[in-house]
Protein backbone atom coordinates (compact mmCIF):
# COMPACT_ATOMS: atom_id res chain seq x y z
CA UNK A 1 0.00 0.00 0.00
CA UNK A 2 3.11 2.15 0.42
CA UNK A 3 4.79 1.85 -2.59
CA UNK A 4 5.45 5.08 -5.01
CA UNK A 5 6.66 5.42 -8.86
CA UNK A 6 9.53 6.46 -7.22
CA UNK A 7 10.50 3.41 -6.02
CA UNK A 8 10.94 1.85 -9.18
CA UNK A 9 12.47 4.99 -10.63
CA UNK A 10 16.34 6.21 -10.91
CA UNK A 11 17.50 9.02 -12.95
CA UNK A 12 21.27 9.99 -13.45
CA UNK A 13 22.84 7.22 -15.56
CA UNK A 14 23.24 9.80 -18.61
CA UNK A 15 25.62 11.84 -16.16
CA UNK A 16 29.40 11.55 -16.51
CA UNK A 17 30.86 10.49 -13.18
CA UNK A 18 33.90 12.31 -11.64
CA UNK A 19 36.85 11.37 -12.76
CA UNK A 20 39.29 13.27 -10.87
CA UNK A 21 40.47 10.62 -8.87
CA UNK A 22 43.85 8.54 -8.26
CA UNK A 23 41.82 5.77 -10.09
CA UNK A 24 40.53 7.79 -12.89
CA UNK A 25 37.28 5.86 -12.84
CA UNK A 26 33.78 5.99 -11.07
CA UNK A 27 31.51 3.92 -10.44
CA UNK A 28 27.43 5.05 -9.71
CA UNK A 29 25.47 2.08 -8.95
CA UNK A 30 21.98 1.22 -9.51
CA UNK A 31 21.48 -0.84 -6.37
CA UNK A 32 18.41 -1.49 -4.17
CA UNK A 33 20.21 1.28 -1.62
CA UNK A 34 19.43 3.31 -4.66
CA UNK A 35 16.33 2.08 -6.30
CA UNK A 36 14.30 0.49 -3.39
CA UNK A 37 12.27 -1.47 -6.25
CA UNK A 38 14.99 -3.93 -7.09
CA UNK A 39 14.56 -5.09 -3.30
CA UNK A 40 14.25 -9.04 -3.62
CA UNK A 41 14.26 -9.51 -7.77
CA UNK A 42 17.61 -10.23 -8.17
CA UNK A 43 18.98 -7.72 -10.32
CA UNK A 44 20.86 -4.27 -10.53
CA UNK A 45 23.03 -2.31 -12.67
CA UNK A 46 26.31 0.59 -12.44
CA UNK A 47 27.92 3.30 -15.13
CA UNK A 48 31.59 3.08 -14.95
CA UNK A 49 33.35 6.54 -16.51
CA UNK A 50 37.06 6.02 -16.95
CA UNK A 51 39.75 9.14 -17.62
CA UNK A 52 41.97 7.93 -20.08
CA UNK A 53 43.92 5.16 -18.60
CA UNK A 54 41.40 5.29 -15.64
CA UNK A 55 41.13 1.78 -13.55
CA UNK A 56 38.45 0.16 -11.69
CA UNK A 57 41.08 -2.07 -9.67
CA UNK A 58 40.74 -5.62 -9.44
CA UNK A 59 37.53 -6.68 -7.10
CA UNK A 60 35.36 -8.97 -6.66
CA UNK A 61 31.16 -9.14 -6.55
CA UNK A 62 30.76 -12.07 -3.79
CA UNK A 63 27.14 -12.09 -4.28
CA UNK A 64 26.93 -11.35 -8.61
CA UNK A 65 28.06 -12.74 -11.67
CA UNK A 66 28.68 -8.98 -13.98
CA UNK A 67 27.79 -8.49 -17.68
CA UNK A 68 29.29 -5.17 -19.11
CA UNK A 69 28.57 -3.84 -21.98
CA UNK A 70 30.95 -0.70 -23.44
CA UNK A 71 29.76 2.57 -24.41
CA UNK A 72 32.43 4.22 -25.36
CA UNK A 73 36.07 3.80 -25.71
CA UNK A 74 38.43 0.77 -25.54
CA UNK A 75 38.92 -1.09 -22.59
CA UNK A 76 41.54 -4.14 -21.61
CA UNK A 77 39.25 -6.03 -18.56
CA UNK A 78 40.47 -9.27 -16.82
CA UNK A 79 39.68 -11.78 -14.48
CA UNK A 80 41.48 -14.65 -12.79
CA UNK A 81 40.05 -17.74 -12.15
CA UNK A 82 40.23 -19.99 -8.92
CA UNK A 83 42.53 -21.61 -7.17
CA UNK A 84 44.58 -24.11 -8.23
CA UNK A 85 45.04 -22.87 -11.99
CA UNK A 86 44.71 -18.80 -11.43
CA UNK A 87 44.30 -18.16 -15.10
CA UNK A 88 44.38 -14.64 -16.10
CA UNK A 89 42.07 -14.35 -18.44
CA UNK A 90 41.91 -11.12 -20.66
CA UNK A 91 40.33 -9.13 -23.33
CA UNK A 92 40.51 -5.62 -25.63
CA UNK A 93 37.04 -4.40 -25.44
CA UNK A 94 35.75 -1.64 -28.05
CA UNK A 95 32.13 -0.02 -28.19
CA UNK A 96 29.04 -2.68 -28.05
CA UNK A 97 31.14 -5.38 -27.56
CA UNK A 98 30.37 -7.65 -24.34
CA UNK A 99 32.12 -9.25 -21.63
CA UNK A 100 30.61 -11.31 -18.23
CA UNK A 101 32.73 -11.62 -14.82
CA UNK A 102 31.45 -14.30 -13.03
CA UNK A 103 30.28 -14.54 -9.55
CA UNK A 104 32.93 -13.90 -7.03
CA UNK A 105 36.07 -14.14 -9.32
CA UNK A 106 38.80 -11.02 -9.15
CA UNK A 107 38.05 -8.59 -12.12
CA UNK A 108 39.37 -5.60 -13.62
CA UNK A 109 39.09 -2.79 -16.28
CA UNK A 110 41.17 -0.54 -17.43
CA UNK A 111 40.41 2.19 -20.59
CA UNK A 112 43.70 1.84 -22.84
CA UNK A 113 42.52 4.82 -25.10
CA UNK A 114 43.40 8.02 -25.18
CA UNK A 115 39.71 9.59 -24.89
CA UNK A 116 37.23 8.64 -22.29
CA UNK A 117 35.53 5.24 -21.85
CA UNK A 118 32.14 4.20 -20.38
CA UNK A 119 30.33 1.02 -19.63
CA UNK A 120 27.18 0.14 -18.55
CA UNK A 121 27.11 -3.67 -16.42
CA UNK A 122 24.04 -5.53 -15.04
CA UNK A 123 24.79 -7.93 -11.96
CA UNK A 124 22.93 -10.40 -10.87
CA UNK A 125 21.83 -9.61 -7.43
CA UNK A 126 20.09 -6.37 -6.13
CA UNK A 127 23.28 -5.83 -3.29
CA UNK A 128 25.91 -7.30 -5.15
CA UNK A 129 28.81 -6.22 -2.45
CA UNK A 130 32.39 -5.00 -4.16
CA UNK A 131 35.38 -6.01 -2.22
CA UNK A 132 38.55 -3.83 -3.57
CA UNK A 133 41.63 -6.12 -2.99
CA UNK A 134 43.82 -3.47 -2.16
CA UNK A 135 41.56 -1.77 -0.05
CA UNK A 136 40.60 -4.69 1.81
CA UNK A 137 43.70 -6.43 2.56
CA UNK A 138 46.26 -3.21 2.87
CA UNK A 139 43.56 -0.96 4.09
CA UNK A 140 42.06 -3.23 6.99
CA UNK A 141 40.77 -1.55 10.55
CA UNK A 142 42.04 -2.68 12.62
CA UNK A 143 45.30 -3.93 9.96
CA UNK A 144 45.84 -7.40 8.98
CA UNK A 145 49.53 -7.96 11.31
CA UNK A 146 52.49 -6.95 8.89
CA UNK A 147 54.11 -10.68 9.38
CA UNK A 148 50.74 -12.31 8.14
CA UNK A 149 50.78 -10.25 4.70
CA UNK A 150 54.74 -10.38 4.60
CA UNK A 151 54.64 -13.84 4.43
CA UNK A 152 51.54 -14.48 2.22
CA UNK A 153 53.02 -11.84 -0.09
CA UNK A 154 56.51 -12.30 0.00
CA UNK A 155 57.86 -9.36 1.03
CA UNK A 156 59.18 -7.77 3.78
CA UNK A 157 57.79 -5.44 6.42
CA UNK A 158 58.85 -2.15 4.54
CA UNK A 159 56.81 -3.00 1.92
CA UNK A 160 54.08 -4.35 3.85
CA UNK A 161 54.43 -0.67 5.97
CA UNK A 162 54.62 1.27 2.79
CA UNK A 163 51.56 -0.57 0.99
CA UNK A 164 49.21 -0.21 4.26
CA UNK A 165 50.43 4.01 4.36
CA UNK A 166 48.72 3.92 1.30
CA UNK A 167 45.47 2.60 2.13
Amino acid sequence: MQVQAADFFFSGLHLRGNTSNQLGSKVTPVFATQLPGLNTLGISMVRIDYAPWGLNPPHTHPRATEILTVLEGTLQVGFVTSNPDNRFITKVLQKGDVFVFPVGLVHFQRNVGNGNAVVIAALSSQNPGAITIANAVFGANPSIPWDILARAFQVDKSVVDQLQAKF
